[in-house]
């Protein structure tokens, strides 16, 4: 595809807080069936609150790389993929392979299919897996928009398990539990400091790159902005469901730019104020307290009790610890949270790696233009679910075994995408609207810390 040049237009007046929020709670849905729920739990479950400081340091950094990532979109109207292709044609074809292998294991699914199973008595999870996968896709296919479907479901079930999880947790844990999570936060453990001896680095690495969204999701925020309409993402289109009577003709990923007066630097920085606030709210502070409290439940509950067990069966004890803490409805009902989130999570994930391969896809095609992003976008959603119905027929079916692949993997697409992403803001974006001294070098700090994680887990696993 040829890129269009970027056109000049009015950069639009900032819309209130209320009609901003929901590009958060997606990127943080995407982080919650996996580090928040599995990876969190299951490492704090063995070594303690000692490593809570990992996840922590994980998603505040994961909030300055969204923002640059939301930076880019909003003062250009379109996703940093386009932006990334402006600068180097052949860079889609890495996002291509970087997103596709990563997030074909179905690791959420699977572990949604394990806790119904144990939760209705049902023998064949292999099979419900595979179930969930399919309802992902149409749910996904005959919404009437791509993002309001995903917003809605990722909204209220964030909302609902987040404030019950919240609750349950003040309501078991008890003094000499808040303690260890507040040495935790600084890196104090039992007879350790922030990393205890015998944790598997790729099991942390994986809890890190999760701590958030994780690999490259946290670029698909771009395109949640566009469609949300911040910016200069007011001028691009939707995409439509399958069944939508309008089509996706009108659907655009190119954007434009402003040009650059006093005006409209108030108006940017305006737009930058509101949509920091809108995205430290819902995602850093929910996120923060939601890994936090799901750590001190997995604490208080069943803490040295899981030995060395490596799947998701963690879960189910301390479900069943949750009951006999409480009343047994409690279990079930943390039960029913946990499920929902792992399915919201598959869901999220499904539509975030079809919008960036099929973005890309277009990007390396001399025959589609952007006016097949609908059609390409669908395409490459049910190739990712025929993938995962081919992974799950083999023999790697442990939900715990195939979240950790994917984790480890994508810990080093973000190593790599925020280097990217830093380089693309101070090269393209006029300085008046470029990242701050400080965020850029919480960004360099950000692409060491995850450089030096992946290569010593690379070194570390292959010698």
């Amino acid at each position: 595809m040829i890129l269009k040049p970027l056109e000049t237009k009015e950069l639009p007046k900032p819309l209130p807080f209320s009609k901003l929020v929901g590009p958060s709670f997606i990127i943080l849905g995407l982080g919650l069936g996996t580090g928040e729920l599995i990876l969190w739990p299951n490492l704090i479950s063995k070594f303690g609150m000692g490593i809570i400081w990992g996840a922590i340091l994980g998603i505040t950094f994961q909030f300055f790389m969204n923002m640059e990532i939301e930076r880019y979109a909003l003062a250009r109207g379109e996703s940093v993929f386009i932006g990334f292709a402006r600068k180097l044609k052949r860079l889609p074809i890495w996002f291509i392979l970087s997103t596709f292998i990563p997030w074909i294991w179905p690791g959420t699914a699977s572990a949604s299919a394990t806790i119904i199973g144990n939760l209705f008595g049902l023998q064949n999870v292999h099979v419900l897996s595979i179930v969930l996968l399919i309802l992902v896709g149409l749910i996904l296919s005959f919404g009437s928009t791509l993002y309001k479907t995903v917003e809605h479901f990722q909204k209220w079930v964030t909302i609902f398990g987040v404030s019950f999880l919240v609750f349950l947790t003040f309501y078991l844990a008890k003094a000499e539990h808040w303690a260890a999570l507040a040495k935790g936060s600084i890196g104090i453990g039992e007879n350790y400091w922030f990393l205890p001896v015998g944790i598997p680095i790729a099991s942390f690495l994986g809890a890190l790159a999760y701590a958030g969204a994780g690999g490259n999701l946290n670029l698909a925020q771009s395109s949640y902005i566009r469609e949300k309409g911040y910016g200069m993402g007011k001028y691009t289109g939707k995409i439509k469901g399958l069944l939508h009577e309008k089509s996706n003709e009108d659907t655009s990923i190119t954007g434009s730019k402003f040009e650059i007066t006093k005006e409209s630097i108030k108006t940017f920085k305006e737009w930058w104020r509101t949509i920091n606030k809108e995205h430290a709210l819902i995602f850093w502070l929910t996120g923060t307290i939601t890994i936090l409290t799901l750590g001190l439940l997995a604490f208080t509950t069943i803490y040295g009790q899981v030995g060395n067990k490596q799947d998701i069966e963690f879960l189910i004890i301390e479900s069943s610890k949750i009951g006999q803490m409480s009343l047994p409805i409690i279990s079930t009902i943390f039960m029913i949270v946990v499920a929902l989130t792992l399915f919201g999570t598959q869901l999220g994930v499904f539509d975030a790696t079809s919008r960036i391969i099929s973005e890309n896809v277009i990007l390396t095609s001399n025959k589609l233009s952007e006016k097949n992003i609908g059609n390409v976008y669908y395409l490459v959603l049910w190739a990712q679910i025929l993938a995962g119905v081919i992974i799950l027929s083999l023999d790697f079916r442990q939900p715990l075994q195939l979240i950790v692949i994917s984790a480890v993997l994508n810990a080093f697409t973000m190593f790599v995408h925020v280097g990217l992403t830093l380089w693309l803001n101070l090269s393209s974006l006029e300085k008046e609207i470029r990242p701050s001294f400080f965020r850029t070098l919480v960004m360099t700090l950000a692409f060491c810390f995850y450089g030096f994680f992946s290569i010593y887990t690379i070194i570390n696993e292959l010698f």
